[in-house]
């Protein structure tokens, strides 16, 4: 049976009620058989809570630093900012379906419709939260297609923190309405690599032209962060992290609870992947299923650009979670320290690693990768919004179009597989790159090996650990 002969019983969106929404996050790490491997210093040594404490506010380092509580309590004050946007909608994109005269049933997770535009604001809320909470009153950050920046700026402003922003250089100048809208919020915002910091200058001497990178502003807001007078200042990430996937529970745990009210489950579950936290935050109970032997056979697939493959072509080492090399070591599948990606427009993609509890997933055999191209990847924003009334975000299309290929491959078999993606956010502020793309004028980038080979030589040595 095709969707276009289904009866439709199920709603196009499912708002959970108010009182269903999670009161604790999901930390998956608790039922993984291997742990990722813990923090490291350039020494090799074990980083401890007292090594990042300059860095982080210290609630979050407890939660960077338990691989064992299986749930951590959300605080009120953050639960009832959650109230203001949560719980948003589980979709069937019925008339997707359609279009693709497939069997499968395909669902998504809209994380878009808040004032930030995106998923990133789950952890930004929390981030703020528990800065606030110890009596800080600085926060630094970086950010690329500008979605981390907006929501972090946001939080701020409700609890009245002073913010520092590090936007990469090429979204700087290809999304002035972003930074617009964290100016409103009375966030600094400074395009990254600058002059401001002694890192930046260092890479703007290396390459004066530089569009930046992600791991650079890294660099620039953690160099921000320790300079704040009094110890009054942290610096706080808007992805990759143990903690910032933890936060992001609350979007597959809210899906889990949506679906089975739908009586559903998906055989498929599918998210855009550059840093890695809505990608573990949308599979964490799923994979949970998973890896407790409750639903073995559920595929999850991670999808990233060709012009940033960090899961498919990258090496699973420890590396600095900066281009600065200024932060503790992460293990994770990373394309060296040093890569710099291509500007291409999924922006919140371009960084070298990934997430190590993402990384540890797919070195494991849990978790597939695909990288794919980008003119494809608006290509299926572009469908998906015709069909669906939503234009998504370039970072959110990426999973959009593994969706319809794996809707197309049921069409092929005739299995009626159940789907689940990740929409994480809209595009209305990508209007510059849809401009592009619908002038003919988008480019593919495929980064050879010998570009890669280039990043692969910033990877430390670790004496005695690689």
């Amino acid at each position: 049976m095709t969707a276009q002969t289904q009866t439709i019983r199920e709603p196009h969106r499912l708002y959970l009620r108010e009182e269903q929404i999670p009161t604790r996050w999901y930390n998956l790490r608790a039922d993984m058989p291997v742990k990722p491997e813990p923090m490291r210093l350039p020494t090799g040594a074990v980083a401890s809570k007292a090594d990042l404490s300059p860095v982080f506010a210290d609630a979050l380092i407890d939660h960077e630093l338990d691989d064992a509580t299986p749930y951590f309590d959300i605080p009120e004050p953050v639960l009832e900012m959650y109230r203001v946007y949560r719980p948003s909608p589980l979709c069937r994109a019925y008339n997707l379906e359609r279009a693709l005269n497939t069997p499968a049933k395909i669902f998504y997770k809209f994380e878009g419709n808040n004032t930030s535009g995106s998923h990133k604001l789950n952890s930004a809320v929390a981030q703020a939260y528990y800065a606030k909470a110890q009596g800080l009153t600085n926060v630094t950050t970086e950010t690329g297609a500008g979605q981390w920046g907006t929501a972090l700026a946001e939080a701020c402003a409700h609890y009245g923190l002073d913010l520092d922003v590090f936007m990469v250089k090429c979204s700087y100048e290809q999304k002035p309405f972003r930074r617009n809208i964290m100016e409103t919020f009375h966030a600094s915002v400074t395009p990254s690599p600058s002059d401001t910091t002694e890192v930046g200058r260092r890479l703007l001497a290396q390459d004066p032209d530089s569009s930046g990178s992600l791991g650079t502003a890294i660099s620039e807001a953690v160099e921000r962060a320790l300079h704040v007078p009094e110890n009054r200042g942290r610096y706080q990430l808007g992805s990759v992290l143990n903690q910032v996937v933890l936060h992001q529970s609350i979007i597959g745990l809210e899906s889990y609870e949506a679906m089975r009210e739908l009586g559903e489950y998906p055989d498929i579950v599918i998210g855009c992947a550059g840093g890695g936290s809505n990608l573990g935050g949308l599979i964490a109970p799923f994979m949970r299923d998973k890896l407790t032997g409750a639903r073995p056979d559920t595929r999850f697939i991670a999808v990233e650009p060709e012009s940033c493959p960090s899961l498919t072509r990258g090496r699973f080492a420890y590396d600095f979670a900066d281009t600065g090399q200024t932060c503790p070591l992460c293990k994770m599948y990373t394309l060296g320290n040093g890569f710099i990606p291509n500007p291409d427009h999924a922006g919140g993609l371009r960084y070298h690693g990934m997430s190590p509890i993402i990384s540890q997933l797919k070195h494991d055999g849990y978790l597939e990768a695909v990288a794919v191209s980008q003119t494809d990847v608006f290509e299926a924003g572009e469908r998906f919004a015709t069909l669906e009334t939503i234009l998504p975000a370039p970072e959110s299309s990426h999973a959009i179009l593994q969706a319809i290929r794996e809707a197309e491959r049921c069409r092929e078999t005739g299995e009626a597989k159940t789907i689940l993606f990740g929409l994480t956010g809209t595009g209305y502020f990508d209007m510059v790159a849809y401009d592009k793309f619908n002038r003919g004028e988008m480019e593919d980038h495929r980064p050879t090996d010998e570009e890669l080979e280039q990043g692969f030589a910033t990877i430390p040595r670790i004496e005695g650990i690689q």
